[in-house]
């Protein structure tokens, strides 16, 4: 009798199994933000997750199942035919929320927000901000598609409840009432879990997407310095990239004679994070632009968890990071030279550059990590769904 009453009040409290969906158009199926973060989290915390997607196939990957819709052929086509098709997808669901990940996927939202359901935006950058530097919109119309973007956004994301990746964005959007910061910090455990030998060669790690914007070609130039002051340095470089950029470092390559300098194109996180595991040394070198000075470089915090010592932009919100962890050496990101003085200062004080690595390991292991992230993406949805309060602070 008394398990049976016992059993009776399991059954009398277990609550409801939400059913997420989350939405992109842009992004790869495991993204590792989308996919592995928050989806993943999710559904361990006992929700139904679906993931809507440009793929090859329908699928389940731990406890997520993959709606595929069809692959665009072009930006075009991402954009107007793959948006509708995402839609279509997220209406036949009928989720109790739908979280979607790309500004263009904010029309999708409203018309979700107009049906009656709970809508989540996450935003990943500051659009306005970030199309002042984007290469596809003519310089001269910068300005004027930011603004009109903000406008846009205002109408469309009124009464949205809105995840920010990163701190910076809340002070441009003071206007959203219902938001929290879940910051893109990495997955210790997995990182902390991986035990590779490393390279006999020293050798330079990045991973992230591969871009002049993001330093690729003053890191070229930097191996190419080191190399005329009789260093062999490798270098990993792991990330999307365009067959054009591509063809322009495989030329720098061969032009300055560099060896053990791999360019290998988008990986899977966790088979990427293997190759800089073998590494001695992790770049973060942003250029100067108002999202990448404004946001966390996530490959920075994935450098400290896998123990390597970091050399990064001196942008103030890293160098916050950097200084007060003594985990690794700051430098102007448009100077090849900075970038390979600081390489070569690594290669030759290894007692110190061992010590910076196991600092940065150990604060990421506390303080920069995505259990600590993921309590704050769980609270925010007990919010959305019960219409409660909940503790969504952040934590540094």
């Amino acid at each position: 009798m008394k398990k049976y009453l016992e059993m009776q009040v399991d059954n009398a409290t277990k609550k409801y199994k939400a059913k997420v969906c989350h939405l992109t158009s842009v992004h790869p199926p495991f993204d590792t933000r989308i996919f592995y973060k928050e989806c993943r989290t999710l559904a361990q915390a006992g929700y139904e997750v679906v993931l809507v997607v440009p793929h090859d196939k329908n699928d389940a990957v731990d406890g997520v199942r993959i709606r595929a819709v069809p692959k665009p052929k072009n930006r075009r086509e991402r954009m107007t035919k793959t948006v509708w098709q995402v839609y279509k997808a997220a209406v036949a669901e009928n989720a109790d929320i739908y979280h979607f990940h790309d500004p263009e996927l904010l029309v999708v939202g409203k018309f979700l927000q107009l049906r009656g359901k709970r809508v989540i935006y996450d935003m990943h950058e500051n659009l306005p901000k970030a199309i002042r530097t984007k290469p596809w919109i003519n310089a001269r119309l910068r300005p004027l598609v930011a603004s009109l973007v903000r406008f846009i956004e205002r109408i469309l994301m009124k009464g949205m409840p809105v995840i920010y990746a990163e701190k910076s964005y809340a002070k441009d959007y003071k206007w959203v009432k219902t938001a929290v910061t879940v910051l893109n910090m990495p997955m210790v455990s997995n990182l902390l879990a991986i035990n590779e030998a490393k390279y006999p060669m020293p050798t330079i790690g990045y991973l992230g997407g591969v871009s002049p914007l993001r330093g690729s070609l003053e890191c070229m130039e930097a191996l190419r310095i080191l190399k005329e002051r009789g260093y062999s340095v490798g270098w990993e470089c792991i990330g999307p990239i365009s067959d054009d950029h591509r063809f322009e470092l495989m030329r720098l390559i061969s032009s300055y004679g560099l060896h053990d300098v791999y360019i290998r194109g988008y990986m899977l996180p966790d088979e990427g994070w293997r190759y800089i595991a073998r590494c001695h040394i992790g770049l973060a070198i942003l250029k100067p632009i108002p999202n990448y000075i404004e946001s966390y470089p996530t490959k920075m915090f994935e450098y400290m968890a896998l123990g390597l010592p970091v050399v990064t932009s001196d942008f103030k919100l890293y160098r916050d990071i950097i200084e007060k962890e003594r985990c690794g050496i700051c430098v102007t990101p448009e100077s090849p030279i900075e970038i390979a003085n600081a390489i070569e200062y690594l290669l030759t004080h290894p007692d110190e550059a061992e010590a910076m690595g196991k600092r940065g390991q150990e604060a990421v292991r506390k303080l920069y990590n995505w259990e600590i992230e993921s309590k704050k993406l769980r609270a925010f949805y007990e919010k959305i769904l019960t219409g409660k309060g909940a503790d969504v602070s952040g934590h540094f």
